[in-house]
C-alpha cells in the first residue's frame, strides 16, 4: 500500500518520501563529481568518505536516498584529439572510487546490477559519456566504451557535431544528419541509451523518429516552464509515452528559472534571483502532466554547476523535493517511480541489447 499526504490529510510527508525510499532509491541521471575531481583534485579518490566542498560526497550520497548514480565521463571539445584518452581517464577514476570505498559503491551495468548492489546496501555506479565528440567520430570507440560499461551517450554537449546538432551551437544539419540517424541504430543495436539533453529539438524529433528503444533525457527540465534552450518543449516530452523513455528532471538553477537565467547570462549586477525547491517541483509536476508518471526521473547535474536551489544544494537534498511533492498529494508508489523506478525500468527493458546486441547482429556503423 502507498501513502498520498494529501489525500489522508495527517500522513507526514517524510513518511511518504521514507516509504518511497523503501520501495526505490534514488538512480540520478547525471553527476559530475568525476569531472570535478579531474579539475579540483587531481583525480584523487582519497577523503571522499568526508563532508567536501563539492556538491557530492559520500555522507551526503547516503544522507540523500542515492542507490544508483549514473557518473559522468565527460571532457570538454577542445578539438585536440585528446577526448576518447581523457574520457577513459574518467572511467578509470570510477573504477578507482569503487576499489577505494567497496563498502559504500559497486560497478554496475544492468538494472539486475543495481538491484544487487541495493541489497549489498552499495550505491551502483553507471557510465554515461556526456557528448558524441568523446567518440571522436569513431563506431568502434562506441562499442568499446559499451564494453567498459557505458550506458548512455549524449549525442551532443554544447557544440554542433559532424553528425548533430546542439540546442546551444549553431545547426549544421537540421538535427541528425544520415550518419547520425545511423549512430542512433548503433546505440540501440548494442543497447546503449540515446540521451538528448543537450541537442536541440530537431535533433530529438529525429532521435526519436529513428530510435527502436527508450531514450532518455539525462538531466533536461522543462521548455513550457523555462525558456531556455537546454529545456525539452512539451511536443518532444509527449512522444515520450508512445517511445517508452524518460526525461529525467534537472536542478540546474538557469534550466528552473527564466529570471535566474537572465540575471546568469547578464552583468549579474543585481542580487542573484532566489530559485526554489518548489520551483523545480513544478518543472517535475509539469512533465509528469504532459509526458506521463512513468517517463520522469532526476537528474541533478551537481558537481556541474556553480549554484543550485535552495535546499538543492548538494546530494543530500533528494529527500527535500520528494518531501514537497508528497506535499502536494503525490504517493509514496508515484514518488518511487520518479525517484528512480522509471529509468529502472528503461534499463532492465534494454540490458539484454547492452550484454549481446554486440555479438548477435552486424553493426550499424564500422567507420
Amino acid at each position: 500500500m502507498t501513502h498520498s499526504a494529501a489525500a489522508a490529510g495527517t500522513i507526514d510527508p517524510a513518511v511518504v518520501v521514507a516509504e518511497a525510499l523503501a520501495l526505490c532509491p534514488v538512480i540520478d541521471g547525471h553527476n559530475d563529481w568525476a569531472w570535478e575531481c579531474r579539475q579540483n583534485r587531481d583525480y584523487s579518490a582519497e577523503g571522499l568518505d568526508a563532508r567536501l566542498d563539492s556538491d557530492t560526497d559520500i555522507p551526503r550520497l547516503r544522507a540523500g536516498g542515492v542507490g544508483a548514480q549514473f557518473w559522468s565521463v565527460f571532457v570538454e571539445d577542445t578539438g585536440d584529439g585528446l577526448a576518447v584518452r581523457q574520457t577513459l581517464e574518467q572511467i578509470d577514476w570510477v573504477h578507482r572510487l569503487v576499489a577505494r570505498y567497496p563498502d559504500d559503491f559497486e560497478l554496475a551495468r544492468s538494472a539486475a546490477d543495481v538491484q544487487r548492489a541495493r541489497s549489498r546496501g552499495r550505491i551502483a555506479c553507471l557510465f554515461g559519456a556526456e557528448g558524441g565528440h568523446q567518440l571522436d567520430d569513431s563506431p568502434a570507440v562506441l562499442r568499446m566504451y559499451a564494453a567498459l560499461g557505458v550506458r548512455y551517450l549524449t549525442l551532443t554537449h554544447v557544440k554542433t557535431s559532424s553528425w548533430a546538432d546542439s540546442a546551444t551551437d549553431d545547426a549544421l544539419h537540421d538535427g541528425l544528419s544520415d550518419r547520425g540517424r545511423d549512430y542512433v541504430r548503433e546505440l540501440n543495436r548494442i543497447g546503449m541509451l540515446v540521451d538528448l539533453s543537450h541537442v536541440s529539438p530537431k535533433t530529438m524529433h529525429d532521435a526519436l523518429d529513428v530510435s527502436t528503444s527508450p531514450v532518455i533525457f539525462s538531466h533536461s527540465s522543462a521548455r513550457a516552464l523555462a525558456d531556455h534552450s537546454r529545456n525539452v518543449p512539451d511536443d518532444v516530452l509527449a512522444r515520450l509515452t508512445d517511445n517508452g523513455g524518460v526525461v529525467m528532471l534537472t536542478f540546474v538553477p538557469q534550466f528552473v528559472s527564466e529570471e535566474f537565467s537572465d540575471w546568469y547570462d547578464g552583468d549579474r549586477s543585481t542580487p542573484m534571483p532566489v530559485v526554489t525547491i518548489a520551483d523545480v517541483a513544478d518543472h517535475v509536476e509539469h512533465a509528469r502532466e504532459v509526458a506521463g508518471i512513468r517517463h520522469i526521473g532526476l537528474g541533478g547535474d551537481f558537481d556541474g554547476t556553480d549554484v543550485f536551489p535552495e535546499g538543492l544544494d548538494g546530494v543530500d537534498g533528494y529527500p527535500a523535493l520528494l518531501r514537497e511533492l508528497a506535499a502536494r498529494g503525490w504517493t509514496s508508489g508515484e514518488l518511487a517511480l520518479l525517484a528512480g523506478g522509471n529509468v529502472l525500468r528503461v534499463l532492465a527493458e534494454t540490458d539484454e541489447a547492452f550484454e549481446n546486441g554486440a555479438l548477435t547482429s552486424a553493426p550499424v556503423l564500422t567507420a
